[in-house]
């Protein structure tokens, strides 16, 4: 038994070997596609700061850690809304089925919700009366397993989707989780790769242009319909490795505490850290820390609080809201329902 815990858990660990080899003094941050996947989901792990990985016992765990859906007793399902900057609103909706001896499946939906912007010129820096939209969407299926009784796996392929306007693109991509039970009372260790995919390249009607190839001769042509080459960006990689401790677990107080280790391929390295305490099993309060140790970081301090509500049988509900301190721009407040039954 011991000779296979250490197997598990140097299989956890690769990953985080193998990505350490690219660690950088170059920051990246700005240089990825998509970055609203990057955005946390849930409440309730956004108030825990974020440090989420290897607890992933709700169904936004299918963000979070798809392995995490493997260990849901019930069916689950969470609506997510966040109240971002700017006016800009993020939509995200999870559900996950118990198979059995079979598995978990899961799926998800994140949606933006941005008002309609109005067309500018030079020529008319006021509008032009024409607006655009843009919107940013992602959905993805879920699978996973638990392979022994301390030991999950789970995949969540996902297709991405970007539009701005007239110019949009697809891309495809790919999240790895896995959740292990340590020789450790109440100590589980998380892991998971998320957006690992192709990268988008955005096309359309607006890179189409009239240009002139030769500005110092008069008499030529100067409309020849050319188009903008767009540069082709990758997904916001990221590598995870988590700890969650529950150094209190009684029908009465339930203490949970978690860190995150986050390597993204935008950003410096950074931790997430967290806790959360629940009173007889229906009343939370959360607290954490987001990004600790990275520089120039607008991400700080979360709070956040949860109610469940037992209705008929097995059915039970459950409320959830944070507010997550960003500095100099502002905060952002999150609300879920979430339902298993």
């Amino acid at each position: 038994m011991k000779r296979i815990n250490s197997i598990i858990i140097m299989l956890m660990l690769l990953p985080a070997m193998l990505f350490a080899q690219f660690v950088s003094d170059v920051s990246k941050r700005g240089t990825t596609a998509a970055s609203f996947l990057t955005i946390s989901q849930g409440a309730r792990a956004t108030g825990m700061g974020s440090a989420f990985v290897a607890v992933a016992d709700d169904p936004s765990a299918i963000y979070w850690n798809p392995a995490g859906i493997a260990r849901l007793q019930q069916h689950g399902v969470v609506f997510d809304h966040t109240q971002w900057f700017a006016g800009i609103g993020y939509n995200f909706a999870a559900v996950t089925l118990n198979l059995g001896e079979m598995g978990s499946l899961g799926a998800s939906f994140i949606s933006s919700d941005i008002d309609e912007l109005n067309v500018t010129t030079i020529e008319n820096p006021n509008g032009t009366g024409e607006t655009f939209k843009v919107s940013y969407s992602a959905f993805s299926l879920a699978w996973a397993i638990n392979i022994t009784d301390a030991f999950s796996i789970g995949f969540n392929p996902k297709v991405v989707y970007e539009n701005y306007w007239k110019m949009s693109d697809y891309a495809f991509a790919l999240d790895l989780g896995v959740l292990y039970n340590t020789p450790f009372d109440g100590i589980t260790l998380g892991m998971s790769i998320t957006n690992f995919g192709s990268k988008m390249q955005l096309s359309g009607s607006n890179a189409t242009v009239l240009y002139d190839d030769n500005k110092t001769t008069t008499g030529n042509n100067d409309r020849i319909p050319a188009n903008l080459e767009t540069s082709a960006w990758e997904l916001p990689l990221g590598f995870k490795v988590g700890l969650a401790y529950h150094p209190i677990k009684t029908d009465m107080h339930d203490l949970l505490i978690a860190v995150d280790a986050s390597h993204p391929n935008d950003n410096y390295e950074s931790i997430n850290a967290g806790g959360e305490y629940t009173f007889a099993g229906i009343f939370s309060v959360r607290g954490g820390y987001k990004s600790l140790f990275l520089e120039e970081s607008e991400e700080s301090f979360a709070i956040g609080a949860g109610l469940k509500h037992y209705l008929m049988g097995n059915l039970m509900i459950q409320f959830d809201y944070s507010y997550a301190d960003f500095g100099r721009l502002d905060n952002i407040q999150k609300f879920s329902v979430g339902i298993n039954f």
